[in-house]
C-alpha cells in the first residue's frame, strides 16, 4: 500500500512545489508592476513640486519687487526701502536655515523609538531567560 501511494505523494509534492513556484512568480511581477507604477507616480509628483516652486520662486521675486516700489512711497526713498526690505528677508532666510540646520541634527535623526522598543524586547528576553 505504501509503494501505491508514493508515487501520488511524489506528484503531489511536486504539484506543490510547482504551484508554490508559480505564485512566487506572480507575486515578483505584482510587485514589479506596482513598483513600477509607484516611481512613475513618485516623479510626476517631483516633476510638480518642481514646476510649483518655480512658479512659487517667480512670485515670490515679484512680491518683493512690489514691497519695494511700496515702500519706496511710504519712506521716499527706493534705496533705503531696498534696504529695508533686503534685512528682514536676510532675516527671515537665517532664521529658516537656523530652524531647519537645528531639525536635522543628528540627536533629531536617531532612530529612539527603535532603540526603546529594542531595548524592552532585551528586558523581555533577559526576564524569560532568567525568570
Amino acid at each position: 500500500m505504501r509503494e501505491g501511494s508514493n508515487p501520488s505523494m511524489q506528484a503531489l509534492l511536486g504539484e506543490a512545489l510547482k504551484e508554490t513556484s508559480d505564485l512566487a512568480m506572480k507575486e515578483i511581477a505584482l510587485f514589479r508592476t506596482e513598483m513600477s507604477d509607484n516611481v512613475r507616480t513618485l516623479f510626476v509628483g517631483l516633476g510638480m513640486i518642481v514646476g510649483g516652486a518655480a512658479f512659487g520662486i517667480a512670485a515670490l521675486i515679484l512680491l518683493t519687487q512690489s514691497l519695494v516700489k511700496w515702500l519706496a512711497t511710504v519712506v521716499h526713498s527706493e534705496a533705503l526701502s531696498a534696504l529695508i526690505v533686503g534685512v528682514v528677508t536676510a532675516l527671515i532666510a537665517a532664521g529658516l536655515a537656523l530652524y531647519g540646520r537645528h531639525a536635522m541634527s543628528a540627536s533629531s535623526l536617531a532612530p529612539t523609538r527603535t532603540a526603546r522598543s529594542l531595548q524592552r524586547d532585551k528586558e523581555v528576553l533577559q526576564e524569560r531567560v532568567t525568570g
